[in-house]
């Protein structure tokens, strides 16, 4: 099923070649500094369906055809059940992509009214990255991947550093605490214009 996925992305027209060897080359150059997929991993993808989640599936389709090593490759989207956000359009869309595709709904803004929480973003966060841990273990996934970038990075550290005093930010590859899923950024090395552009284009 995912090298059907990876023949249909490929004959598709795209976005030029150039941007697409910058953006070849920043995820390998992460995947490999931080080692973060290994021979029969089995990657589930978080997509949200915005550029950033997007491009990351299709360029680790792309990455898949030429990796020394054979992984698989799924994704998994959590509706919230938000009038604001319809993540729908995301289902016939992977299933023309041949891409296993987990779907998981669970009214997370309902709950948060109820809870009265003083952060319904932050709530939404927490329940989501659960409701995803849940989804890959059930299915066998070892590894998530994420789609935030160079810039959400060096955002989380400025935060970091004026509201909390700290100096860190996420991680690009670390293990979970149960010790059963690692989590992943391949594009910790990827400006976020790049992939703007990959969107448009």
């Amino acid at each position: 099923a995912t090298r059907a996925a990876l023949a249909r992305v490929c004959a598709s027209p795209g976005p030029p070649a150039p941007l697409c060897r910058t953006l070849s080359h920043g995820i390998r150059a992460a995947v490999l500094h931080y080692s973060m997929i290994r021979p029969g991993d089995r990657v589930l993808v978080g997509l949200s369906g915005g550029k950033d989640s997007m491009t990351l599936l299709l360029q680790l389709l792309r990455l898949q055809a030429v990796a020394p090593v054979w992984f698989e490759v799924g994704a998994v989207t959590v509706d919230p059940g938000s009038a604001a956000y319809d993540p729908r359009p995301l289902i016939p869309y992977l299933e023309s992509l041949g891409v296993p595709y987990l779907y998981e709904e669970q009214a997370i803004m309902a709950q948060a009214l109820e809870a009265e929480c003083t952060s319904i973003c932050a709530f939404c966060s927490r329940m989501k990255r659960g409701r995803i841990y849940h989804a890959a273990r059930r299915e066998g996934y070892n590894v998530l991947a994420m789609g935030q970038h160079l810039d959400d990075m060096a955002e989380s550290f400025l935060m970091s550093v004026f509201h909390n005093g700290r100096l860190r930010t996420m991680k690009a590859n670390y293990t979970v605490k149960e010790d059963d899923l690692r989590v992943i950024r391949p594009f910790a090395f990827v400006r976020e214009k790049s992939l703007r552009e990959f969107a448009e284009k």
